[in-house]
C-alpha cells in the first residue's frame, strides 16, 4: 500500500495521511472495541470481523487490477480497514485468554502469537517486494484477500468454550469510563502505556517513511523496500522467540527499558546509513527492539489485568500501540517534507531513548504496584 501511494503521488506529505487515515480510527473507535469484548461472544465477531477485512481486501485489488484506483479510493478503503482492525484487535488480544487451559502459559502463548506476526512479516514484505517489480502491486492486493479464506477456515475449525452471556446493569458507555479509570489509576498499567505510546508516536512512523529511504537514500525500487521491511520482520522474530523462551513474567519491566532504548538506537543508526547491508543491519535491531517491548508490555498487562476489564485494557494497549501511529504518520510525513525522512527518524529515535530512560527512573514504583499482584497469582 505504501508503495503503491508514494508510485501514484511522488509525495511524502500524503504517504503520511493515507498511513494516518488507515489508522486513526484505532485511536477513535477501540476504547469501544474493547468494552464491546468485555460484553459479547468474541469468537463470533472475530470470525465477522476477519470477512469484513476480506471484502475490503478484494475491493482493493479489483481497483488496482482494473487500473481504476485513485489516491481517494485508498484513503476511504484505509478508513474501512482502519474501523474495522479497531473492533478485531482488542477482541482478537482478549481471545487468547479463551484459546488456553493454563493461565501460566499466557506470557508465552503471547510471544508465540508474536513470533507468527512476525514470521509472516519476514515473510511477506520480502515475497511483496519481488512481486510488485515482478507482477505489480494488484497481484499482492489480491493473494492479501485470498489468504482471509484459510483464516477464517481455521478459525471456524476451532473448539472454543461455550460463551456464557452475563447480564449487564450499565452500558458501553459506563463501561468505557470504567476501563479508562482503571488503566490511569494503577500506575504500571499507566507507565506502561504512555511509554508505549510515546515510542508509537515519534519511532513507529519509521515503517510510513520506509518507501523513502528504498528509493531516494538507498536509490532501490521494490526489491530494496522488501529487503529493508523484511530485516525488520526478522528482528521482531528474534525478538518474539526471545520472550517465548522466557520462564517467567518477572523482569518485564527491565526488558521493556532496554528493547525500548534499543528500538531508539536503532532508529537513530538507520537514520544515519546510505548503505543497504548497514540499513538492513539495523532494521534488524529496530525490530527486535520493537517487538520485544511490544510483547513484554503486552504480557505484563494481560497478567496482571483482571478478567472483566481485559477487553478494555487490550483497547488501551492498541490504542498506544496502534492508535497513536497516525499522528506519528501525520507528523513524520508533515516533518519529513521540510526537515527530510533521515532527520525525521533520527528525532524519532532520540525521543524513544529518552522516554526509556524516564521509565527506567520509574522503576521501583511499577515493582511496588505489581507485587501484591504477582503475590496473589503465586508467582511470587
Amino acid at each position: 500500500m505504501s508503495w503503491l501511494v508514494y508510485r501514484l503521488s511522488h509525495s511524502v506529505l500524503l504517504l503520511g495521511a493515507v498511513g494516518f487515515a488507515g489508522q486513526i480510527p484505532t485511536f477513535l473507535l477501540t476504547s469501544l472495541g474493547g468494552a464491546i469484548a468485555d460484553r459479547g461472544n468474541r469468537y463470533r465477531m472475530i470470525i465477522g470481523l476477519q470477512a469484513l477485512a476480506m471484502v475490503q481486501a478484494f475491493i482493493v485489488a479489483y481497483l488496482v487490477l482494473s487500473g481504476k484506483v485513485q489516491i481517494w479510493h485508498l484513503f476511504v478503503l484505509r478508513i474501512i480497514l482502519g474501523s474495522i482492525n479497531a473492533f478485531d484487535i482488542p477482541i482478537r488480544q482478549s481471545f487468547i485468554v479463551d484459546m488456553i487451559e493454563d493461565r501460566e502459559d499466557l506470557g508465552n502463548a503471547i510471544a508465540l502469537n508474536s513470533s507468527l506476526v512476525n514470521g509472516a512479516r519476514l515473510l511477506g514484505p520480502s515475497i511483496a517486494g519481488v512481486l510488485i517489480a515482478a507482477v505489480g502491486e494488484g497481484m499482492c492486493f489480491l493473494l492479501n484477500g485470498i489468504s482471509f479464506i484459510p483464516v477464517i477456515a481455521a478459525l471456524l475449525a476451532m473448539r472454543v468454550r461455550p460463551h456464557v452471556k452475563k447480564r449487564r446493569e450499565t452500558n458501553v458507555l459506563h463501561e468505557m469510563r470504567e476501563g479508562f479509570s482503571y488503566a490511569f489509576g494503577f500506575p504500571p498499567i499507566r507507565m506502561v502505556l504512555l511509554l508505549l505510546a510515546l515510542v508509537s508516536l515519534v519511532g513507529m512512523p519509521y515503517m510510513v517513511l520506509m518507501p523513502v529511504f528504498a528509493s531516494q537514500v538507498l536509490h532501490g525500487g521494490p526489491n530494496t523496500l522488501g529487503f529493508l521491511m523484511g530485516a525488520s520482520g526478522l528482528g521482531a522474530l528474534a525478538g518474539a522467540i526471545y520472550l517465548a523462551s522466557r520462564k517467567s513474567v518477572l523482569g518485564l519491566g527491565r526488558a521493556i527499558v532496554w528493547s525500548a532504548s534499543l528500538f531508539g538506537t536503532g532508529l537513530v543508526f538507520f537514520s544515519l546509513s546510505n548503505m543497504l547491508t548497514a540499513s538492513m543491519a539495523m532494521m534488524v535491531v529496530t525490530g527486535f527492539g520493537m517487538m520485544v517491548q511490544m510483547a513484554a508490555s503486552n504480557t505484563l498487562l494481560q497478567t496482571v489485568v483482571e478478567d472483566k476489564m481485559r477487553g478494555r485494557i487490550m483497547s488501551f494497549f492498541t490504542m498506544a500501540f496502534m492508535g497513536m501511529a497516525p499522528f506519528g504518520s501525520l507528523l513524520a510525513g508533515a516533518m519529513a517534507d521540510r526537515i527530510g525522512a533521515p532527520h525525521t527518524v533520527l528525532i524519532g529515535g532520540v525521543c524513544s531513548i529518552l522516554g526509556a530512560l524516564v521509565f527506567a527512573n520509574r522503576l521501583s514504583v511499577l515493582r511496588e504496584g505489581l507485587r501484591p499482584i504477582y503475590e496473589s497469582k503465586g508467582i511470587i
